[in-house]
């Protein structure tokens, strides 16, 4: 199990990551963007805007984080659980479709 303090602070990127997103958004379009005629300046402006943003709130500082115990690594999209807790409950059953493998 992961120490609660590490998944409230993921909770608390979550958060803020959905607050900035809008703003990070359009100020990289705008950045980025080659039909409006931005000089270096305005440009620069941008960047320093888009820079003094939280830092928690970009989106890669986001983990994905199993869903039963928060481990934060080797977790599956599909099912939001980390590996080794997919694997027992593929053995116990609890997921319909999914087989177990042997060799």
């Amino acid at each position: 199990m992961a120490k609660k303090s590490l998944i409230e602070r993921e909770k608390k990127r979550q958060k803020l990551e959905q607050k900035y997103h809008l703003i990070r958004q359009s100020l990289k379009k705008r950045i980025r963007s080659n039909f409006s005629p931005l000089s270096l300046s305005e440009k620069t402006k941008m960047r320093e805007k888009l820079q003094s943003l939280p830092r928690n709130s970009a989106p890669t500082r986001l983990h994905r984080r199993c869903f039963l115990t928060g481990r934060p690594r080797a977790n599956y999209r599909d099912f939001g659980l980390s590996g080794h807790v997919l694997r027992e409950m593929v053995y116990e059953c609890l997921l319909p479709g999914a087989t177990r493998s042997s060799w």
